[in-house]
């Protein structure tokens, strides 16, 4: 004999967890490491300057690692925006609202990236 325990149904992310909590660690992990090579290029080499600055983004494959790495981080921050909103935002249509604006501010930071990147 079942038991019924109520007919609400809650939804919110379901099995995200896994792959979620991997995506955060390799986008970090990704990160962590384009800023290294950074900064040792910075360190390590002549003193900055605009033109240095430039220099070091002037390679079509730097532009590229780079975007690759603003990618990485624009889903590190939506997939940790997304938590937060479906932990602590309760009503649907309030947390609905602020996910699509999320969205829509983190497609517009990316192409405000491609444009920095490749106007160099």
């Amino acid at each position: 004999m079942s038991q019924n325990y109520g007919t609400k149904r809650i939804v919110t992310g379901a099995h995200y967890g896994l792959r979620d909590w991997l995506a955060q660690r390799v986008t970090a992990v990704l990160m962590a490491l384009f800023t290294i090579a950074l900064l040792a290029q910075v360190i390590f080499g002549e003193p900055i300057s605009y033109y240095k600055w430039a220099g070091i983004f002037s390679q079509q494959w730097m532009k590229t690692l780079t975007f690759v790495v603003i990618l990485a981080m624009l889903y590190h921050v939506w997939v940790g925006v997304r938590d937060i909103f479906m932990d602590y935002i309760k009503p649907v249509g309030i947390r609905l609202s602020l996910q699509v604006f999320a969205i829509v501010w983190l497609v517009g930071c990316a192409g405000w990236a491609i444009q920095v990147l490749w106007r160099l």
